[in-house]
């Protein structure tokens, strides 16, 4: 005769509450309960085992409990059911008490064939209410609990080996902190979740060939190994400083950069360099050329801006009267106009621009005068006061000029955060232009150096200078991925060679040309396009910082660009995956907004203090496992996990691990043999010396 449910319930019985409360509750052990192991679960099953579960009955299903602590308290000695007991004398007898956590409802499914686990209780027991084993059964359901059951990560060791299973919706959807010391397993976790997730996708997907994004950013060159070129179910893209067989060279072009990067890069002042570098950006893409050199028509549209914003510099300051309070700065405007006419007029005989040059020739001719310093003697050039008639005549021409172009364009130029293609060398010719017009020139001048001196780098060049041939469309197809049915998209940037003084600038770049390409996506198409970026040794790119918006360094706008993709990303289908062995040094702005973590080992006391913090306090007695965690287990919590779960993650064959393995001392010691292989190591410096060189005489040699 087939027993009922509650009927099943009664044989695996182990005790009974004694004390409810809404965070705790208080289990008192029977003393005929397994001691060790408990056999009547449908296997042999460690019992009674701290963070492991029990079921409370109560109403149509069971309250989940997690347990906490296992303790033996003194007693009197306790009555055993259908036993006489006469005669004992009543001496303290060990009885075994438990702490339970609640965690949430395991019911009966519709079809009354299962067991449906969802997180949080509405039901307390009452005192006296038994405690039971769950079965095998209801364990998956615990463990394995959630409806889109995708991909399975690993097994939990606390829940007789059952698979934990995530849903990708959830695991990259609201961002994932993984966390854990050096050696703990972060690399491997991090890389197997980007391929069974890939891997699962491709056994679901029609056509064999998902249409999914992940960008990782890889600072040790860890990850080109996990995702070879030649890996037939996963399309990977590998971009390198120094790119080999199979590689992309990394192109990440100085036009890319927005204003706030330029200047925290080039650390201008923020009250005369930074409004002129960001005008100077400005004005640069308004007359920008394509690198492959201008067409025509884009020749006259670059002259036809700046006479636009000559002519709205010239109504401004004549609006302001800034032609006779200003005289001097408006006169050294007029040179540098001036200066500008003179190399257009050869290439542009049909367009009276020598009218221009004439109107302000004869202007600054008139209101010219030379001075001598009183105190040093030295010469000096300065204006008188301009008339309205002088002024008025140079705009009359600008007019006529402008007319023959097609009329005004009533911009300065473009925002000067638009990607939009320039020259370097152009961009500090045109900053000491604009140097000399605003008679700043003593100002600009170390600004100006700094910037020919990045740019004539040969180690910083190929990155952000040679990038002929590079367009907006194609970075964005080859680095994010396009519609090319190439499957599973894994596009690994290696930064382990981008020289110091850019890695921050350029990691910054590229997380917010992802991020702000899918809000473009949103923006046309009205839909998402899931994409998940990845950031490894996350604590030297997502650092904490001083909130000091007038001088900020390169780490610091690097870390506010994962903040704003950590607040807003969500939004427009950008997942964000963090992996750092220092979860205190990051961002709190950034860890606040994850809403996973995958926890390895954490032995640091400040680490600790923080993981504590992040998530509430009924889950801190799960944490204690942190500092004693074996390599490849870890705790899943948060969104993607209706409960915590200790997970022993799945295996990653020795190929597919990223390039982060222990270093192997004894054995190169010994010069022995490792799994079959020599493990011997010669140091031929000669050959490194070679190459080391040879990258610079490369460069140098380009350069002529």
């Amino acid at each position: 005769m087939r027993q009922t449910v509650f009927e099943h319930a009664s044989t695996l019985l182990i005790g009974t509450v004694e004390f409810v409360s809404p965070d705790e509750i208080k289990i008192a052990i029977d003393i005929e309960a397994p001691e060790s192991v408990a056999l009547n679960t449908g296997g042999p099953r460690p019992f009674p085992r701290v963070n492991g579960y029990l079921l409370i009955p109560v109403d149509q299903g069971f309250l989940v409990g997690q347990v906490e602590w296992i303790t033996v308290e003194r007693s009197p000695f306790p009555k055993r059911r259908g036993m006489q007991d006469f005669g004992l004398v009543d001496l303290p007898y060990p009885l075994r008490r438990l702490s339970l956590i609640p965690r949430g409802m395991l019911r009966a499914d519709r079809n009354g064939v299962g067991f449906v686990f969802r997180r949080g209780s509405d039901i307390l027991p009452s005192v006296g209410a038994p405690a039971l084993l769950p079965t095998d059964e209801q364990l998956r359901a615990i463990v394995e609990s959630g409806e889109k059951k995708r991909v399975c990560i690993g097994t939990s060791p606390v829940a007789n080996d059952a698979k934990v299973y995530v849903d990708p919706d959830r695991l990259f959807g609201r961002h994932l902190a993984v966390l854990g010391n050096t050696g703990s397993g972060k690399s491997c976790s991090v890389a197997g979740l980007i391929r069974w997730s890939l891997e699962q996708a491709q056994r679901e997907c029609s056509s064999g060939r998902p249409n999914a994004r992940f960008i990782i950013l890889d600072p040790n060159g860890e990850y080109s190994r996990a995702f070879p070129k030649d890996d037939p179910g996963i399309s990977t893209r590998i971009f390198k400083v120094n790119a080999g067989e199979g590689e992309t060279p990394l192109r990440v072009p100085l036009w890319f950069w927005n204003s706030a990067e330029w200047c925290a890069f080039t650390q201008a002042s923020a009250k005369t360099q930074r409004p002129l570098l960001r005008r100077a950006l400005r004005e640069v893409k308004a007359g920008r050329t394509d690198v492959a050199g201008p067409s025509e028509e884009e020749k006259k549209l670059h002259l036809r801006r700046r006479l636009s914003s000559m002519l709205i510099t010239l109504r401004r300051d004549l609006q302001s009267n800034a032609i006779k309070t200003e005289a001097t700065k408006f006169g050294f405007q007029i040179e540098a106009i001036m200066a500008d006419i003179e190399k257009w007029i050869p290439d542009y005989p049909d367009i009276p621009l020598t009218a221009i040059r004439d109107a302000a020739k004869s202007a600054l001719d008139a209101r010219h005068k030379d001075g001598v310093d009183k105190q040093t003697q030295k010469p000096f050039v300065y204006f008188v006061a301009f008339t309205e008639d002088e002024v008025q005549s140079i705009i009359s021409h600008v007019e006529t000029a402008l007319a023959c172009l097609g009329g005004v364009v009533y911009q300065e130029g473009p925002d000067e955060d638009v990607p939009l293609a320039f020259n370097g060398t152009d961009l500090v010719d045109h900053l000491e232009i604009l140097a000399e017009q605003e008679n700043a020139s003593q100002y600009l001048d170390f600004l100006v150096a700094r910037i020919r001196t990045f740019l004539a780098d040969p180690r910083i060049k190929p990155v952000i200078a040679e990038t002929a041939g590079v367009t907006l469309e194609r970075w964005l197809n080859d680095y994010i991925g396009g519609n090319n049915g190439e499957g599973g998209c894994v596009s690994v940037i290696d930064l382990s060679l981008v020289p110091t003084d850019i890695v921050h600038i350029v990691t910054a770049v590229i997380a917010r040309m992802v991020f702000e390409a899918l809000q473009r996506y949103v923006k046309l198409n009205r839909v998402a396009l899931p994409t998940v970026l990845v950031m490894e040794e996350a604590h030297t790119f997502i650092k904490r910082y001083q909130d000091n918006t007038e001088d900020q360094d390169t780490a610091a706008v690097c870390c506010q660009v994962f903040e704003r993709i950590a607040r807003e990303g969500r939004k427009f289908g950008l997942g964000l995956v963090l992996s750092s062995q220092r979860p205190s040094e990051l961002s709190p702005t950034v860890l606040s907004q994850c809403n996973t973590f995958l926890l390895h080992r954490i032995s640091n006391d400040r680490d600790q203090e923080l993981v504590y913090r992040l998530v509430p306090d009924n889950l801190r007695g799960l944490l204690r496992e942190l500092p004693s965690l074996p390599s490849q287990h870890a705790i899943l919590l948060g969104w993607a996990s209706e409960l915590p779960v200790l997970v022993k993650m799945n295996d990653l064959p020795e190929s597919q691990r990223p390039r982060s393995n222990d270093p192997d001392f004894w054995d190169v010691w010994l010069g022995g043999n490792k799994e079959g292989q020599p493990v011997s190591r010669d140091a031929d410096w000669t050959r490194i010396a070679e190459d080391w060189q040879a990258s610079s005489t490369e460069r140098n040699e380009g350069e002529s």
